[in-house]
Order: structure tokens, then C-alpha cells, then sequence
């Protein structure tokens, strides 16, 4: 049976497989829509109304308007950090961690 991570894992990139279809990348707006569906919470908490955009940016390594699944997959260690962030954050504030995906 596969852990909680492994599933987040398989998660993370059958979701890019879904966005980026047969060409195997995703361009701005496939990101964009993305993001939009599956990370809502994230960008409602977001200053910057052109966060996407620097995601992109970040992402887009070669600079060809293009994110393989490789680049893609930075974003489950970004995931990763912020967790990292969030518990550190609450342990200081003397909550409880809370348990369970951020993102559905």
C-alpha cells in the first residue's frame, strides 16, 4: 500500500499529465488553469494578482514558454517547504498541527 506521500506524489503528476495533454508541457495558460482548479486556496492568499506568472517564470528553466514534467515536479518540493513553514508557524502559536492535504 502506498504511503501518504507516494499518493501525493502519483497526485502531483497525473495532474500535470491531465493539464499538460498529449504535448507533454505545460505553456502560461495551461499553468494558469491549473493553478486556478487545483491550487485556489494558494492563490487566494496571494498578494501579487501575477503570482502565476512568476511561477511560470520560476518554473521555465530553458525560458521556451514551457514546463515538462520535470520542472513541474519543483513544485511538490515548494509544497513540501511551505508545509515545513506551516508547522514551524503553529508549533510557535501553540496550536495542534493540523492533518490532511491544503490543497483539495
Amino acid at each position: 500500500m502506498p504511503s501518504q506521500m507516494e499518493d501525493a506524489m502519483e497526485t502531483m503528476m497525473f495532474t500535470f499529465h491531465k493539464f499538460a495533454g498529449d504535448k507533454g508541457y505545460l505553456v502560461k495558460e495551461d499553468l494558469r488553469v491549473l493553478m486556478e482548479k487545483k491550487f485556489l486556496r494558494f492563490l487566494e492568499n496571494q498578494i501579487n494578482p501575477l503570482y502565476t506568472l512568476k511561477i511560470m517564470k520560476d518554473l521555465d528553466q530553458c525560458r521556451d514558454g514551457k514546463v515538462g514534467s520535470q520542472n513541474f515536479s519543483l513544485i511538490t518540493g515548494l509544497t513540501t517547504v511551505r508545509n515545513n513553514y506551516f508547522v514551524v508557524h503553529m508549533k510557535q502559536k501553540g496550536k495542534k498541527q493540523v492533518v490532511g492535504s491544503y490543497f483539495t
